[in-house]
């Protein structure tokens, strides 16, 4: 795998001899597979000995030990199962990390996935895990969530959109914990927590508190010498550093927190006195190897990819979907009101060519703050609302929206007769949903209103896939992604390298384009 020929004629594992540039790349002596070294020439002086970069190597080695993997690579968990179990399957046997993208199903929908992902990798490979994600409109399914993590004994939960601790990430992390022959703590469930704000990240990378572990230990749920072991390390050992990316984003810069959240790591170990910093990875604006080569470099101990990965055909996007993002530019983005945090004002970024989506989510969310129900509005408003933006009568989503609720969470349905602003929250609400479910489905009468989440990073692979056999959409596989970013991203490291050596290097060295690997 990944054998390319080498300088001098030394066959050399990719890409250690990956980078044959110009006249004098024989000048620097590059190792082996077997150990030998290129000699100069009589003529030619040796600068340097670089030893092989395989893309097996790039980012934290403990990370791929602690959880299994072959690469420092993690699919990401994009929501209502987009992220499939397909998807988690096929990424988790090429030994990638992967996370099923529960958030936004059922418990019933997530288990059912769950097992058939368990069916098909068995109990030996276990890179892989599920989403758990804020649920502030329904807290209790946090804890559902979490006992059923536990039950079918998934060890990787990604918790993501978390503003500050919850008692169900907490019971994830704590329950299991036991003392090895050695005195270290070992872990059943390992915490990655998405953070894009240093305040959000200081809480994970503590112990967890004591007014969380109390009541969980009264309730039965943690043992005392869980929640004791629990005093002595982070919540969660891996935090993913999120830039801009699709879906939930604060739009952060990465190369301004990642280093922050480094710095944020070691000082807390030092502080509490972990056996070790947590492992700090990123997610957000990775969608070439430049990109995750970059990401390496700066201390990312592992990636995170999510846009990229809606066009695989694994992805439980829509055909017209996935084509549709196939399509896309850098710039073809915007922000959108998050359905499950309308009311909080929270957004989401979210594809902008081919659908109207963010333009009538931002138009529903300026209604809702405008109006206390909906009898407020003016009737012609509304009857405008109705017909261009909802694309149905407000009577008949009120009718399915309690038909949902009724099953979901009859509270729901109770609040909203008592409160008519929040009755106009759950027909919004309704709007915001769907338009997820219409790009899963590929209701392509409702193309208009697709939700698809998506960074720029889906812009920028495209870009890089173009002429390849990834531009192709029905030649994008998680894997072929995946394998193809980190091959890259070795690339240009070996490249990086030869030039801090004093190799001159040409365009050529500094490129590489897809190609089919295995």
């Amino acid at each position: 795998m990944y054998a390319h020929p080498g300088p001098a004629g030394i066959s050399v594992r990719a890409p250690a001899g990956l980078v044959a540039g110009p006249q004098g790349v024989r000048t620097v002596g590059v190792t082996s597979e077997a150990g030998l070294t290129s000699q100069p020439g009589p003529d030619e002086a040796l600068i340097g000995v670089l030893p092989p970069v395989f893309p097996e190597w790039l980012g934290d080695r403990n990370f791929n030990a602690a959880h299994g993997c072959r690469f420092a690579y993690v699919v990401g968990e994009m929501a209502r199962g987009i992220a499939s179990a397909d998807m988690v399957i096929a990424g988790a046997q090429a030994g990638l990390m992967a996370f099923f993208g529960s958030a936004g199903l059922s418990i019933p929908d997530v288990d059912e996935a769950i097992q058939k992902i368990q069916a098909a990798l068995g109990t030996s490979i276990r890179n892989w895990g599920a989403n758990l994600i804020h649920s502030p409109q329904e807290p209790h399914m946090e804890m559902d969530f979490a006992e059923l993590m536990l039950a079918r004994g998934v060890s990787n939960i990604s918790a993501s959109a978390f503003m500050r601790l919850q008692p169900a990430i907490v019971y994830l992390s704590a329950k299991g914990l036991t003392r090895a022959a050695d005195g270290s703590i070992q872990r059943r469930t390992h915490i990655f927590a998405k953070i894009s704000r240093v305040e959000v990240a200081r809480p994970f990378l503590s112990p967890a508190p004591e007014a969380m572990l109390a009541p969980l230990v009264e309730a039965g749920k943690l043992t005392a010498e869980e929640a004791a072991l629990a005093r002595l390390v982070p919540v969660a050992e891996d935090i993913t550093v999120e830039a801009d990316s699709g879906g939930h984003t604060d739009n952060r810069p990465l190369t301004v927190l990642l280093p922050m959240i480094l710095n944020l790591a070691q000082e807390m170990a030092a502080e509490v006195g972990y056996a070790r910093p947590a492992r700090v990875g990123v997610g957000g604006g990775l969608g070439t190897p430049a990109a995750l080569a970059s990401a390496f470099a700066a201390g990312a101990a592992y990636v995170v990819t999510g846009s990229v990965n809606q066009a695989a055909i694994e992805s439980a996007l829509s055909d017209d979907g996935r084509h549709m993002l196939a399509g896309a530019s850098m710039t073809d983005i915007a922000m959108a009101p998050a359905a499950d945090m309308f009311e909080m004002g929270v957004e989401v970024q979210v594809l902008k060519r081919g659908t109207m989506f963010a333009q009538r989510g931002k138009e529903l969310y300026r209604i809702f703050r405008t109006y206390d129900s909906i009898e407020a509005m003016p009737e012609e408003e509304r009857a405008a609302m109705e017909q261009k933006v909802l694309g149905r009568s407000v009577d008949d989503i009120w009718a399915d929206t309690v038909s949902f609720f009724q099953h979901r969470d009859p509270r729901e349905i109770e609040r909203a007769q008592q409160n008519p602003k929040h009755r106009m929250a759950l027909i919004f609400r309704w709007y915001l949903f769907m338009g997820a479910q219409w790009a899963r489905s590929g209701e392509e009468v409702r193309r208009g209103d697709y939700q698809i989440w998506c960074g720029p990073a889906m812009g920028a692979f495209n870009e890089w896939a173009s002429g390849s056999f990834l531009e192709p959409v029905d030649n994008r596989t998680t894997v072929q992604i995946g394998l193809n970013l980190m091959e890259g991203a070795a690339w240009l490291t070996r490249a990086h390298q030869l030039r801090l050596a004093g190799v001159p290097l040409g365009a050529a060295d500094l490129t590489y384009s897809p190609r089919p690997l295995r």
